[in-house]
């Protein structure tokens, strides 16, 4: 909430209550930048693919942890749900650093697939819940 009233402010330099005054300028400052929207297309693109992929792989697991039994069953509920034991940050620095050791270079696919691996932990609770 701070953040966002000072976005308003006219003095980008103090950090006072009251404001010294009030301004939309810092929005139209953005809104040239071209970076900013090139980041905002990158999320997107990301969302939608990491979307895509985590119904996917998140629907199969459940209906085949859901619908068969065999051997590792609870391992892979084990491991498609440990994400959310795990930080974010342990889970993020392992993936990179699998991805660094077998040489796979980095691209919006490996942010797609990172993020992914956080979304088919709740696709894959929803369907096996159903």
């Amino acid at each position: 909430m701070v953040i966002f009233i000072y976005a308003f402010t006219t003095d980008a330099q103090t950090f006072s209550f009251p404001l010294p005054g009030v301004t939309l300028h810092w929005f139209a400052l953005a809104a040239t930048r071209s970076d900013l929207f090139d980041a905002l297309g990158l999320s997107l693109q990301v969302a939608v693919g990491a979307t895509l992929l985590a119904l996917v792989l998140g629907t199969m697991a459940a209906l085949a942890v859901a619908n068969s039994r065999f051997f590792g069953r609870e391992a892979v509920s084990f491991l498609v749900v440990l994400p959310i034991a795990l930080p974010g940050i342990v889970t993020g620095i392992a993936l990179r650093s699998s991805l660094g050791l077998m040489n796979i270079p980095f691209s919006v696919w490996t942010i797609v697939v990172g993020h992914a691996t956080f979304c088919i932990v709740t696709v894959y609770n929803n369907v096996i819940a159903r």
